[in-house]
């Protein structure tokens, strides 16, 4: 367990390094506006997808779809939910340009397109499927996945079950793309799983978007506001963790949250069914680091103060909605 500690330390402080560089000062342009950085590395990508609802910049999203693929971070699509779910926020944001946008990200390999689909299909627009019916040439290799969204035999994101990983991440990447509190209502109502005595899977999703929203709306006024806000009208059985976390978030004290799930899943793990004892979803997570590091960071209380705590704070609030690996994190040691 100490090594394990260890290795989540080590990886930590090299992650802080990273952050660090990605947040000194940007050079000034020629007129004396501030020159953007390029998306080349995953820890400046992330930073603009945590401050992009603040401040967004549309037109940049085709420069940043090319630096997710450049980067590797599209390769599984099951660890890139939170992408896809951005992506579909952008373009659910910008109806008007939807198209142009959509448009400026071709070429792709075929591979890359399932994104793209789900993105469109994610999006919410009234007319979604109009817009993917317009790029369906452009994408014969994708004919099926598009035909079964067109037909309804894929769900879009609100219809999308909670019961995935991916679908968390897809929800968390709306929300960081429009600020919008759908994807958050989404969240909050499976806090009920939080609590589940019978259902290892149900348990460890509702843990995993426990300790992601406490992490989140620690740093996010307004995302703790919304819950604040949703509190009062809320059933018994989310208003209690969901009341766990503003108060955890409020006093700064988060790491009991991740015990907890820690505790309870080994509980049911261990005294469980036989399908509970046997549970092997844990070999699924997904391996990004910087989400990793992030969780580590934030656990054993680096960077309290200073330039370690912006280094942490900014990209985390990205990286600790990466649920592939607060997944992982999540484990029992094996």
């Amino acid at each position: 367990m100490h090594a394990r500690w260890g290795h989540f330390l080590r990886l930590s402080a090299l992650l802080l390094a990273a952050f660090a560089l990605a947040l000194s000062p940007i050079a000034a342009g020629a007129k004396g506006k501030p020159k953007r950085p390029p998306f080349n590395k995953p820890e400046v990508l992330l930073q603009w997808i945590n401050d992009y609802r603040h401040n967004p910049e549309p037109e940049r999203l085709a420069e940043a779809y090319k630096a997710m693929r450049d980067l590797n971070l599209l390769k599984d699509v099951e660890a890139a939910g939170i992408y896809v779910g951005f992506i579909a926020g952008v373009i659910g944001a910008n109806p008007d340009k939807a198209e142009k946008l959509i448009s400026d990200m071709f070429p792709m390999p075929p591979p890359d397109q399932v994104i793209v689909v789900k993105a469109i299909a994610f999006s919410g627009l009234a007319e979604w499927k109009e817009l993917l019916g317009k790029f369906v040439e452009r994408m014969p290799a994708r004919r099926i996945v598009i035909d079964r969204y067109l037909y309804g035999k894929l769900p879009v994101l609100r219809d999308l079950p909670l019961d995935s990983p991916i679908a968390v991440d897809a929800n968390w990447g709306y929300y960081f793309a429009t600020g919008s509190s759908e994807p958050i209502q989404r969240l909050v109502r499976t806090l009920e799983w939080s609590r589940d005595k019978n259902n290892v899977e149900k348990l460890t999703i509702g843990s995993m978007v426990k300790w992601t929203l406490a992490q989140n709306a620690s740093r996010d006024p307004e995302l703790l506001g919304y819950l604040k806000t949703s509190l009062p009208h809320q059933p018994d059985e989310v208003e209690v963790p969901l009341k766990d976390i503003i108060e955890s978030c409020e006093t700064f004290e988060l790491a009991h949250i991740r015990k907890d799930a820690l505790d309870s899943i080994e509980v049911l793990k261990t005294k469980g069914s036989e399908n509970a004892r046997n549970f092997a979803w844990w070999g699924q997570a997904g391996q990004t680091a910087f989400a990793l590091g992030c969780v580590g960071a934030g656990v054993a209380g680096i960077g309290a103060a200073g330039a370690g705590a912006l280094a942490v704070g900014i990209p985390c609030v990205v990286g600790g909605a990466l649920s592939n690996v607060a997944l992982k994190y999540l484990a029992p040691a094996q």
